[in-house]
């Protein structure tokens, strides 16, 4: 699975411009009481993906597992530009259900988060509407690259991967002035790098919402839980599992990832 983005001027810079959703301060700010609007990246992303039982019987290296994927439709709520709630939330319940989890168990989120004020700020509503039982640990990847349109999901996957490979929860770009819904909310966004305790099973979700009400969410595991059975953690199965290695790039960085 792989996708390439670039930047041109006609469709991204004079489009987003038409539509209000171009940062005019030229910063992309995922999660900033100031941030108005995206700021279009370029790069790519490349991942193997490859069902569970080949690659187990391959002998591949596994750097993580996908659990579960849930997808919606939001396109006759508020309007082909508007986000809406209740899409984003039942494709993160779907994600939950096919991967036969509870929503505690994961421990950090890749959000959408693109730096638009009622973007950032309807993710963060209906991402605690359904992780909030605990602290979640968030963060958006275009804070450090912009928003790489067509590549950003895989891109995103690409920093799960590797953040479970390392053991590392990665930081978003510091962000000095948070929105105001943080400060009460379960969702806690991540400003430095911590170590990712291994006490209980590496477990990871990503967002991906676009225009028209389409909206993503997956679940992605440790690749050492590929042989464990743990208590409330099922095998992976048929229609999710997928694993395999390959060299992968992102944003121009280069490393061991794949899915």
């Amino acid at each position: 699975a792989w996708a390439v983005q670039r930047a041109d001027d006609l469709f991204l810079h004079l489009g987003f411009a038409a539509l209000g959703a171009l940062s005019r301060s030229g910063q992309s700010r995922p999660f900033h009481r100031e941030a108005d609007g995206l700021l279009p990246a370029e790069g790519c992303a490349l991942l193997a993906l490859k069902r569970l039982d080949d690659a187990r019987r391959d002998g591949d290296i596994i750097h993580a597992v996908i659990r579960g994927i849930g997808l919606s439709n939001a396109g006759r709520g508020k309007g082909l530009l508007v986000p809406d709630e209740s899409g984003q939330r039942r494709a993160m319940q779907a994600a939950l259900a096919d991967a036969g989890i509870d929503p505690a168990q994961v421990s950090l989120l890749e959000c959408h988060a693109t730096g638009t004020p009622v973007g950032d700020g309807t993710e963060l509503t209906s991402t605690a509407q359904v992780y909030g039982a605990r602290p979640l640990a968030i963060g958006s990847l275009k804070s450090n690259l912009g928003h790489l349109i067509t590549a950003a999901g895989a891109a995103g996957l690409i920093k799960l991967t590797e953040a479970l490979r390392h053991g590392v929860l990665p930081p978003n770009r510091v962000v000095d002035a948070p929105l105001a819904a943080l400060a009460t909310s379960p969702l806690r966004l991540l400003q430095s790098p911590e170590p990712w305790p291994a006490d209980a099973p590496r477990i990871a979700a990503i967002s991906a919402f676009g225009f028209g009400g389409n909206n993503a969410h997956l679940i992605l595991s440790d690749a050492a839980l590929v042989e464990t059975s743990l208590p409330g953690f099922p095998e992976a199965h048929a229609p999710s599992g997928a694993s395999s290695a390959l060299r992968g790039t992102a944003g121009g960085a280069e490393s061991v990832s794949s899915v």
